[in-house]
């Protein structure tokens, strides 16, 4: 490079743009109370019609929706019931971690799914119904249903609200952790299912978990 081929000086700095002409940044907007009702209501209902694809193949799934599966199916006992109060130990962990108002969403979205799996086999059945299309299907509806839930500062209680607690504290993601938490519960389907209908769950909880944890992503969305 030759003399004349030198810059006389240093590169001028970038300048910052302008205000007017910067992006702004958005802020988090909270949803109303009709938003809330109409957004625990329909999640819910996701879930409701899940339940109802499990539990007409025999297949479980996981948290404490699993369990409530595992006593139904042992004791006879109806789901509903045994899902509402299944869940009611774990407000108090969600009282103590994840503030009140969470908790109340959370103890009324139980409440409401709890009521629609009782009344939804009444208005839905199926003639013919694929275990894996089943395990698939509800899986995804499932999943999809948790999510608009937690978008409202809800969930279904008890594994949930742990899964939560540990991405929000830990930054942990929420969807992997209930995985793992859900195959251990899974497992114990084995005393009340054949080993191929666990199988089966254990892939609807893939798929219900492979939901929360690809769309429920900390900083890509204003929320929990």
């Amino acid at each position: 490079m030759s003399l004349q081929d030198a810059p006389n000086q240093a590169d001028p700095a970038p300048k910052t743009p302008p205000p007017h002409t910067r992006t702004p940044v958005p802020h988090a907007q909270a949803h109303t109370g009709f938003e809330d009702v109409q957004g625990i209501f329909t999640g819910c209902l996701f879930v409701a019609l899940a339940l109802v694809m499990f539990r007409e193949t025999s297949l479980l799934t996981g948290g404490t929706t699993g369990l409530a599966f595992l006593l139904h199916y042992i004791g006879g006992w109806p789901l509903g019931a045994v899902l509402f109060v299944i869940n009611l130990p774990f407000y108090v962990f969600g009282l103590r971690t994840l503030g009140r108002v969470f908790t109340l969403k959370t103890f009324c979205a139980v409440a409401v799914l709890a009521l629609q799996t009782e009344i939804l086999p009444a208005l839905v059945s199926f003639e013919r119904l694929d275990p894996v299309f089943a395990a698939v299907m509800a899986g995804l509806l499932a999943g999809t249903g948790i999510l608009i839930l937690i978008r409202h500062g809800a969930s279904l209680g008890g594994v949930t609200i742990l899964a939560l607690y540990l991405q929000k504290q830990r930054g942990w993601r929420a969807g992997w952790v209930q995985m793992v938490l859900d195959c251990a519960i899974l497992s114990l389907g084995l005393f009340a299912v054949s080993a191929d209908k666990v199988v089966l769950s254990v892939l609807g909880a893939a798929a219900l978990n492979f939901v929360i944890a690809v769309n429920h992503r900390p900083g890509r969305y204003f929320g929990i």
